[in-house]
């Protein structure tokens, strides 16, 4: 007689899921026909939205509502975070609380699990990038603008530390890597990101990252641990591809052993 394994095999589980990221779309105080023709087709081809900052044009209260009304016809799950612009108007707070009201996601050094994926969410900030990363070093406001970088990749970091799902998705509005912001004038690579919101994801590394802001950079890049980085900007989406809706699918599968029954 053959031998017993050690082990009996268990059937096993699929996952697949489907993300579709854009930023930058900058709504103004009225429907802008563009952007709800890509909400209205996102619905078809991804199972969850990721909105990467620059909600809005300039942070105002109707802007989010404007946004809030034409994220209605998506009918997904819905993560997103904010970008400089929604701070514009000094109602970054009232933004984010229309969206969420809306049944938006809305992360700020806040991690949530969709569909299985884990979401960690930050705007981040710039400062620069490698050797040429603004130091906090001399005049109190150096400090303070450094500072903020710092303080951005301490929550990105907290909010991977709470993530346990098998797919982990890192979601920004500033770029974590030079790469993506190759393309812009060099001059304003300090204002576009910072390598200190990369530090979080080597220690705790995602599956793929997703930002916007540079709307003239890059498409893909890579952390120096490997991670894909995308720049979904739709500005550059829509460079890349005039014809296409501007957002960009990611997709994600996993295999989980089903429990015995």
């Amino acid at each position: 007689m053959p031998e017993m394994p050690d082990t009996v095999p268990q059937p096993e589980s699929q996952h697949r899921v489907r993300i579709a990221a854009m930023g930058d779309m900058h709504i103004g105080r009225s429907a802008s026909p563009g952007v709800a023709q890509a909400f209205a087709r996102v619905r078809e081809a991804a199972d969850v939205l990721v909105l990467c900052g620059d909600l809005t044009d300039r942070g105002t209260e109707d802007e989010a509502q404007q946004l809030s009304r034409d994220l209605k016809s998506v009918g997904l799950p819905i993560v997103a975070v904010l970008g400089n612009h929604d701070f514009e108007a000094g109602l970054s707070q009232q933004v984010a609380r229309i969206l969420s009201d809306g049944g938006v996601y809305m992360l700020d050094g806040e991690a949530i699990e969709v569909l299985g994926v884990g979401f960690a969410g930050i705007k981040g900030f710039g400062g620069g990038f490698g050797r040429g990363a603004l130091g906090p070093w001399g005049e109190p406001v150096i400090k303070a603008f450094v500072q903020e970088a710092v303080d951005e990749a301490l929550k990105l970091e907290t909010a991977l530390a709470r993530l346990r799902t098998p797919r982990k998705v890192a979601v920004l509005h500033y770029s974590p890597v030079r790469g993506t912001v190759e393309d812009e004038p060099p001059e304003i690579f300090p204002y576009l990101g910072s390598s200190r919101l990369e530090e979080p994801l080597n220690r705790y590394p995602v599956d793929v990252v997703l930002h916007g802001h540079a709307h003239g950079g890059r498409f893909e890049a890579r952390t120096s641990g490997g991670v894909p980085v995308y720049n979904v900007a739709a500005p550059l989406l829509l460079r890349r591809d005039p014809a296409a809706p501007p957002f960009h699918i990611v997709e994600l599968a996993w295999t989980d052993p089903a429990a015995t029954p």
